[in-house]
C-alpha cells in the first residue's frame, strides 16, 4: 500500500520521463493518472457550465447546447493539433532527440494562432447566423449571439490549451498539462458565479457570463504553460528561437494533424446533425440533452486518459524501435478500461434520473436526460476498446484510418439511422440517442480489427 501512493505521488508530482523501459503496468499507472485528472479538469468547464447556466433559464441552456455544438469544430482543430503533437514529440522522445522535439513544440504554438486566429474572427462575425442555422429559436438566438461570439473569440487559447498540453503528454510530462488545467479550472469555478449571477459592483451577465469566465480560466491556463514550457521543464526548455518557422516540421505536423482534425470534424460534425434533429422537438429536449452529453462525457473521461496514456506509449515506443512492447501497452490499457466502464454503465442505467435532478428541476429536461443517459451508456463496452485503438493509431502517426472509420461510422451509419429513427418511423429523441451507441460499438469493431493488422507500425512520424 505504501509503495502504491508513493506511485501516486510520483504520478501527480510527475516528470518529463521516457516510458520505453521497465514494468509497463508502472507506465501506464504514471501517464494515466494525470491524463486522466486533465480530461477531468478539461469537462469541468463544460459541467460548471451548465451547472450554473441551469439556474438561469432553459433557453440559457438550450444557448450552451446550440453553441457548444459548433464550437467542438473549434475543438476538433485543437484536438487534431494535439494529436499531432503527442505523435511527433513522443517519437522524437523515444528516439532521444530532445532538440527536435523543442522546435517542434515551437511550431505547435505557431501553427495553433495561424488556424485559431481566422476562426476567432468569422465565428464572432457570424455567430447569430451559425445558431439560427442550428435551428434555435428568436429567444435562444437573442440571449445567446453574446455567449457565442466570446466563445469564437476564445478560439486561440482553446487550442493552444489543446495543443500544448498534448506536446506535454508527448514529452511525458503529463503533470503539467494536468496543473494547467487545475489553474484554469479553479479560476472558472470562481469567475463563473460572480459575472453569471453579479456580486457587489459586478453586474449580472447571465450566459456571458459564463463564457468570459471560461475564457478568463483557459486563457491563464495556456499562460501556466507557456511559462512552465520555459522556466520549468528542463528537457522541455524551448528558446524563442525554437519559433522560427521550420518547414520540415511543420509540414509533418500539419499532415498528422490534418488526419487528427479530419477525424474530429467528422464526429463533431455528426453531433450538429444530431443536435439540429433534437432541435425538432422543442427546447426542452435540447437541453435535456445537452445535460446528458455533458455527463456522459465527464464520466467517460477515466476512459480517455488511458486511451492518451496508450498513445504516448505507442510513440514512444516506436521511436525507441520496440512495437512489440507498443502493441502490448495498449491491449493492457483497452482491458483496464473495459473493466472501469462496465461497472460505470451499471450506476449510469440506475441512477439516470437522480443524475440529470442534479442540473434541471424541469420534468420534461429530466425525462429526456435520463432517457438519453440510459441509451448512451448501453454501449460503453464498446467505448473502451474502441477510444483506446483509435488514440494508439493516432499516436502511431496513423490518422488516416481513424479519420476513414469515422466518416463511415458517424456519417454513413450514425447519422442516417438517427433521422430515419426519429423522424420517418417517428420514435422522437429516442431515435436519435438509439443512433449513437449503434454507431460507436462499430467504431469500436472497426478499430480493434484495423490496428490487428498493424499497418500502423511501419508509420513514419
Amino acid at each position: 500500500m505504501k509503495q502504491w501512493f508513493q506511485l501516486l505521488r510520483q504520478a501527480l508530482r510527475g516528470s518529463e520521463e521516457s516510458f520505453t523501459e521497465g514494468s509497463i503496468n508502472r507506465a501506464i499507472f504514471l501517464l494515466s493518472v494525470p491524463m486522466i485528472m486533465e480530461m477531468v479538469m478539461e469537462s469541468l468547464f463544460a459541467v460548471v457550465d451548465i451547472f450554473f447556466v441551469s439556474k438561469i433559464s432553459i433557453e440559457a441552456v438550450a444557448t450552451v447546447g446550440l453553441t457548444e455544438s459548433v464550437i467542438t469544430l473549434v475543438y476538433s482543430v485543437a484536438i487534431g493539433l494535439s494529436t499531432a503533437a503527442t505523435a511527433t514529440i513522443a517519437r522524437r522522445v523515444g528516439e532521444g532527440n530532445m532538440a527536435q522535439a523543442r522546435v517542434a513544440i515551437g511550431q505547435v504554438i505557431l501553427i495553433s494562432l495561424g488556424i485559431s486566429v481566422p476562426i476567432g474572427i468569422l465565428g464572432f462575425t457570424f455567430a447569430g447566423d451559425i445558431l439560427r442555422v442550428m435551428g434555435a429559436d428568436p429567444k435562444v438566438i437573442e440571449t445567446g449571439t453574446i455567449f457565442a461570439r466570446i466563445q469564437f473569440l476564445s478560439a486561440p487559447v482553446v487550442i493552444l490549451l489543446y495543443s500544448l498540453s498534448g506536446a506535454l503528454r508527448g514529452a511525458g510530462s503529463a503533470a503539467t498539462a494536468m496543473r494547467s488545467l487545475i489553474v484554469a479550472n479553479v479560476l472558472n469555478m470562481v469567475f463563473g458565479p460572480i459575472l453569471i449571477f453579479g456580486l457587489g459592483p459586478i453586474p449580472a451577465l447571465g450566459v456571458a457570463g459564463a463564457a468570459i469566465a471560461t475564457a478568463m480560466g483557459r486563457s491563464i491556463g495556456v499562460g501556466y504553460q507557456l511559462y512552465s514550457l520555459t522556466r520549468v521543464n528542463k528537457h522541455l526548455a524551448f528558446i524563442w528561437s525554437d519559433l522560427k518557422p521550420h518547414r520540415e516540421t511543420i509540414v509533418t505536423m500539419v499532415k498528422v494533424a490534418a488526419g487528427g482534425t479530419g477525424q474530429f470534424l467528422v464526429s463533431s460534425a455528426s453531433w450538429i446533425f444530431l443536435t439540429r434533429i433534437l432541435a425538432e422537438f422543442g427546447s426542452d429536449v435540447v437541453a435535456g440533452y445537452t445535460i446528458a452529453i455533458r455527463v456522459i462525457m465527464f464520466t467517460l473521461l477515466p476512459a480517455w486518459g488511458l486511451a492518451n496514456a496508450a498513445a504516448t506509449l505507442v510513440g514512444q515506443n516506436l521511436g525507441a524501435q520496440k512495437p512489440e512492447r507498443a502493441e502490448l501497452s495498449v491491449w493492457r490499457c483497452a482491458s483496464y478500461n473495459l473493466y472501469f466502464l462496465v461497472g460505470l454503465s451499471v450506476f449510469m442505467f440506475v441512477g439516470a434520473e437522480m443524475i440529470i435532478g442534479w442540473f434541471s428541476p424541469n420534468v420534461e429536461v429530466i425525462h429526456t436526460g435520463k432517457m438519453a443517459l440510459r441509451v448512451l451508456c448501453l454501449g460503453y463496452g464498446f467505448y473502451a476498446y474502441g477510444m483506446v485503438v483509435i488514440q494508439s493509431l493516432n499516436g502511431a502517426g496513423d490518422t488516416k484510418t481513424p479519420t476513414i472509420l469515422n466518416l463511415i461510422c458517424f456519417w454513413m451509419i450514425e447519422i442516417p439511422l438517427a433521422y430515419v429513427l426519429a423522424i420517418i418511423f417517428a420514435l422522437g429523441p429516442i431515435g436519435v440517442f438509439i443512433s449513437v451507441p449503434v454507431a460507436e460499438s462499430c467504431l469500436a469493431l472497426l478499430g480493434i480489427w484495423r490496428f490487428k493488422k498493424g499497418n500502423w507500425k511501419s508509420i513514419q512520424v
